[in-house]
């Protein structure tokens, strides 16, 4: 397959799952609880509409690949290359109806990411990277992606979805971060991400995230120049506890307050 091919092949992906989730959006749709805790875990026939539209694409084009999705479960992750789904990262702006949701697409050789996208359908944007570099394509044209210079966490701008979504003893450690920052700021989900890749947010530090909410993120935002690991410095497509920066030097400095 040439670049041009699998290019041609990610943007049916995307266009095919948009188009299935936008007839939900802002609609009066059923919402179910995956949860068997306290903590409101939702998700929508949008969802899994959109994964399965996915599967079915990636298995007729790609029967030898392995898919691992939030909604489905996974199939062949031991093949050399995987595909890891989220239909909707952001279910709960999702059915708040605010626009800051999109969906994940990663493509793993050998369980690295080499490719990833996320495409948000109603706003019209899709941002991608290879590692190598990153791009942007939505209503005010197309760019390269590139992360800002930023020399310190004292003048850093940082998200998280929710403090709430950290046990107690992350929630402290978090806030060294907080304390740090110039400025912290709450939502975005995977739109956090691409903001830094973007070059208008520096650090997002997150916890308890699975592999399909930041595989496809990775290759995102190191393609952009930025750095993505797990708050020990591990690489991150694992999920769990999870440390994103634009630049290497804040990178660093969060790890430290972190790890103390």
């Amino acid at each position: 397959m040439t670049v041009i091919d699998f290019s041609a092949f990610i943007g049916r992906l995307a266009t095919a799952s948009g188009e299935t989730i936008l007839p939900f959006f802002r609609t009066s749709l059923s919402i179910d609880d995956k949860s068997k805790t306290k903590d409101f875990d939702p998700v929508t026939e949008a969802d899994r509409a959109a994964e399965a539209v996915m599967r079915r694409l990636i298995k007729a084009n790609f029967p030898q690949h392995g898919i691992v999705g939030e909604e489905f479960g996974n199939e062949g992750e031991d093949a050399d290359y995987v595909w890891v789904l989220d239909p909707i990262d952001g279910t709960k702006s999702f059915i708040g109806g605010f626009p800051i949701w999109g969906t994940l697409i990663a493509l793993l050789h050998k369980g690295a990411p080499v490719f990833g996208m996320m495409h948000q359908p109603f706003i019209g944007e899709r941002f991608s990277g290879d590692n190598g570099s990153a791009n942007y394509k939505g209503p005010s044209g197309e760019r390269r992606l590139q992360v800002r210079r930023c020399a310190s966490l004292s003048e850093a701008t940082t998200y998280t979805t929710s403090p709430l979504l950290m046990n107690e003893r992350d929630r402290a450690i978090f806030g060294r971060i907080e304390q740090g920052a110039r400025l912290s700021r709450y939502g975005g989900d995977c739109y956090s991400y691409c903001m830094l890749a973007a070059g208008h947010v520096d650090l997002v530090v997150e916890t308890e995230l699975k592999p399909y909410d930041i595989a496809a993120l990775i290759p995102i935002v190191t393609g952009a120049g930025g750095v993505v690991t797990t708050w020990e410095g591990k690489p991150a497509q694992g999920g769990g506890r999870i440390i994103a920066a634009g630049d290497a030097r804040v990178h660093e400095e969060a790890l430290k307050l972190l790890n103390q």
